[in-house]
């Protein structure tokens, strides 16, 4: 039946091009979507198929089917985008309640503060001279009111307990939406649609203290739910055991909870809390959790000192979770903590004494879970590596909760201390437990079954690094693993976790979460030794990075990685190791994204460089961070004195290359041109850069930069569009500079640039073409190379339209180096 209308309504039409319209019956549109939703875009066969296997759409030309897949397919891309408009719109109303409110709230505070700061100068002009003047005490004190009074020894009967958990929900609610904290606003926090939410850090208040307001897609039972199991999002969590329940008159819960605190270094004991929980419904219909310390009470259960800890204070602190319009939760997140910090060394103190620290590691670590959780819950999929986010998760835990377990090495897991060998720089651990070494293979029996004498060693050590950024320290120690690991080491861990050569099918890359991700690397050809023989093959780890956005002021950063086998369950033995860096102090702006590349200020002479070193020294971010190296080797229990050994050894290695990287990666180093030192024999970076632009001049005759007014050379250099690059005149030619696009394309950095030998970066074509015409760069002074395929330090495919290179000739007009330069170039 054709109909002649003005536009297509429903599915049942179909547009024609001369305007008429298909109407379909029910039956032939319920077969149709039948096969859209089997297959979107059916081919042409497949339309001439379904015509002739559904009788009912016999009588409709394919050209007409083809139409209304066209259109279906139309109107399913505009239900989508409605869709992703309306949650877009959702988002922006709840945030924008959220900001007004958050306004309403900084506006009261600021009333406060002009109140406080009109009585407290009335106060002062009243004030006479006389010490003993009570007024004063009461000057300081009224600006003081949100301090925790020290109470008396507290009833813990249960109708004690009632009365604290009530106490402790008014005083979370003036710190989650009142005035009671002054909050300011976190550094490099912007609000908006897509940021993580509101965060804020405590000024003025006892201990340390982090707040933060956000959006999540989740009903407010499942957040409290996902909040209250600490262990599945809180990295730091060791345990948490609930040692009491009741149930309260107004529908309430009362929990007694004991939770203990990883350290987050070797140097400090972990922390344990004695808890209240009270869980409550708001009679507009909010959720709030709240919690606080139980340290001080009487006439009712406590928790005595437990050793290799120091009991820390919560103070009011907790959830409120309110329903949002149109689904999901509008949440407040307040944490108050006094960590105690006489307990720790001094340089340590500012560990416990940070507020962003408690924000990053604590608060926005929970408003990441949810919003990760509830990612998952609206699109639900598989990863690349076959798994679903959960058992991701659930592998970056036992990843952390692994590297943890070492670098506390507490005693109820299983570790005891070795004998020191005099120096103390490195302390040793063993784990004989078979919880420890469940799936490990390290040897056989004669009679075929897994031998169970085995065991596993943790070397640990703790160093204070200056004037290096964590996150470009840590990014350096993970692009760059030549510059630190042994690869036999390598071989022989894996050897110990696995029962054959690997056989994974490349680097995979997980997705990112929770401030996190996780990849496989591969170390190919490594081999490894069993049963007295050599077994070649790859050694694959899988490997947890978080913390490298230079971006984030004072972030922690951690690289913890692991030998997998070629099976990879989600339940297969792992044994973690790694690094772990933390801040111990920061400044408000953010360090440098470009530390490592954008060196051309840095290498100015004279005056410009004494101003570049101190622009450095302002955006640092931390000048000092405190280094966590923890690594575990499984081994039999007649191999331990020899393990022992090679584990120093290794750990002094590593201590003493990172001490290497981090003085190359200082900001200092880069703070006058003396700072900067490039191998024997080579000029300073100004005059090198004169040398390669006369040369370039004299050879091609045509000039290779153009500075305009006070620009100087090297500047012009270092920003040239293609990559430029200097090496040796050695039987085996390695580079000793490169501008800006010469790192780039090589994927390296100035330190780690002097490593890579010429032949490295060329494939078997270009080495031919290097060999073939290298003399004639020496004798005419110059070569032009056609396009080709070169490689970066990383083993990626770097393409090249053409390429130039030319002898650099020094101020005698003798050859100093050779300089290449890589026309167009790109990654494949």
């Amino acid at each position: 039946m054709m109909a002649v209308s003005s536009a297509c309504k429903d599915g049942s039409k179909v547009a024609m091009d001369n305007g008429k319209y298909v109407r379909y019956t029910p039956e032939q549109v319920e077969a149709l979507e039948r096969l859209y939703h089997e297959c979107p875009k059916p081919s042409s066969l497949r339309r001439q198929q379904l015509i002739r296997e559904c009788p009912i759409l016999s009588n409709i030309e394919p050209k007409q089917i083809k139409v209304w897949f066209q259109n279906r397919r139309c109107r399913e891309k505009q239900r989508k985008e409605a869709s992703r408009l309306q949650g877009v719109n959702r988002k922006l109303t709840a945030m924008n309640k959220l900001l007004m409110e958050e306004n309403d709230r900084l506006q009261k505070q600021v009333s406060q503060l002009v109140y406080e700061n009109s009585f407290f100068r009335q106060q002062t002009q009243n004030a006479t001279l006389a010490t003993t003047d009570t007024s004063c005490e009461s000057v300081v004190t009224s600006g003081q009111r949100h301090l925790t009074p020290q109470h008396p020894p507290r009833d813990a009967s249960p109708a004690g307990l009632l009365s604290i958990a009530e106490e402790t929900l008014a005083e979370f609610l003036s710190k989650a939406t009142g005035t009671a904290v002054e909050w300011v606003q976190m550094p490099g926090m912007k609000p908006g649609p897509d940021s993580i939410g509101i965060v804020a850090i405590s000024h003025g208040c006892p201990g340390v203290a982090a707040r933060a307001c956000g959006l999540v897609g989740l009903e407010p039972a499942r957040v409290a739910e996902i909040l209250k199991d600490r262990l599945s999002w809180f990295r730091d969590c060791r345990t948490v055991d609930v040692l009491n329940v009741m149930s309260t008159g107004n529908g309430g819960t009362i929990e007694l909870l004991y939770m203990q605190l990883y350290a987050p270094t070797t140097l400090a004991p972990g922390r344990d809390f004695w808890l209240l929980r009270y869980t409550s419904l708001l009679e507009d219909g909010s959720l709030v959790v709240c919690e606080r310390s139980l340290n001080n009470t009487q006439n009712g259960p406590a928790m005595p000192p437990v050793q290799h800890f120091v009991r820390a204070d919560m103070l009011p602190s907790g959830y409120l979770i309110r329903p949002c319009e149109g689904g999901g939760s509008i949440i407040h997140i307040v944490d108050h903590m006094v960590l105690e910090p006489w307990s720790v060394p001094e340089v340590l103190r500012p560990l416990y004494e940070s507020s962003m620290l408690l924000a990053q590691r604590t608060t926005m670590a929970a408003l990441r879970h949810l919003r990760q959780i509830s990612q998952e819950v609206s699109q639900p999929s598989v990863t690349g590596w076959g798994r679903r986010p959960a058992a991701l998760r659930a592998l970056s835990q036992r990843l952390s909760k692994g590297f943890n377990e070492a670098v506390n090495g507490f005693a109820d897991d299983g570790w005891s201390m070795l004998e020191s060998d005099g120096i103390d720089d490195v302390t040793l651990l063993v784990n004989s437990s078979p919880s420890k070494m469940m799936g490990a293979n390290l040897g056989y029996n004669n009679n075929g079954f897994p031998s169970m004498n085995s065991s596993v060693l943790c070397a640990k050590a703790s160093m204070l690094l200056q004037n290096v950024p964590p996150a470009i320290l840590l990014r350096f120690l993970r692009e760059h693993r030549s510059e630190w690991a042994d690869s036999s080491i390598d071989a022989y861990s894996a050897a110990a976790i696995k029962a054959g050569p690997c056989s994974l099918p490349g680097v995979r890359p997980g997705g990112g979460f929770g401030g996190q991700f996780m990849e496989v690397i591969k170390l190919e050809n490594m081999g490894y030794y069993r049963d007295d023989m050599t077994i070649p093959g790859d050694v694959f780890l899988l490997q947890l990075c978080s913390g490298v956005d230079e971006h984030a002021v004072g972030t922690s950063a951690e690289l913890v990685f692991a030998p997998i086998d070629a099976s990879f369950s989600d339940d297969a033995p792992i044994l973690p190791s790694g690094f772990r860096i933390i801040p111990l102090d920061s400044s408000s702006d953010a360090a440098s994204p470009n530390r490592t590349l954008d060196l051309a200020s840095a290498l100015e002479v004279g005056t410009t460089a004494n101003k570049a070193a101190g622009d450095n020294a302002g955006n640092s971010g931390s000048t000092k961070s405190v280094m966590t190296i923890a690594f575990q080797f499984a081994f039999e229990v007649h191999l331990q004195e020899n393990i022992a050994t090679m584990a120093r050894q290794y750990v002094r290695s590593i201590i003493a290359s990172v001490q290497r990287v981090s003085l190359a990666l200082s900001p200092s180093r880069f703070g006058s041109h003396n700072a900067f030192h490039l191998p024997p024999g080579t000029p300073e970076a100004q005059t090198l850069a004169r040398w390669i632009s006369n040369s370039y001049r004299f050879y091609l005759g045509v000039e290779l930069l153009k500075c305009e007014g006070s620009e100087s050379i090297l500047k012009s250099l270092w920003h040239h569009s293609d990559a430029v690059l200097c090496c040796s005149l050695k039987a085996l030619p390695v580079f000793t500079f490169a501008n800006q696009a010469g790192l780039d394309m090589l994927e390296t950095t100035l330190v780690a640039l002097q490593d890579i030998t010429l032949e490295k970066i060329f494939d078997d074509n270009g080495k031919k073409t290097l060999c073939t015409e290298f003399p004639q760069i020496m004798q005419q002074g110059f070569m032009c190379i056609q396009g080709g395929i070169c490689l970066s330090s990383m083993g990626r495919p770097v393409s090249y339209e053409r390429a130039v290179a030319w002898k650099v000739l020094n101020e005698e007009e003798s050859a100093h180096c050779i300089c290449f330069m890589f026309i167009n170039w790109s990654f494949v």
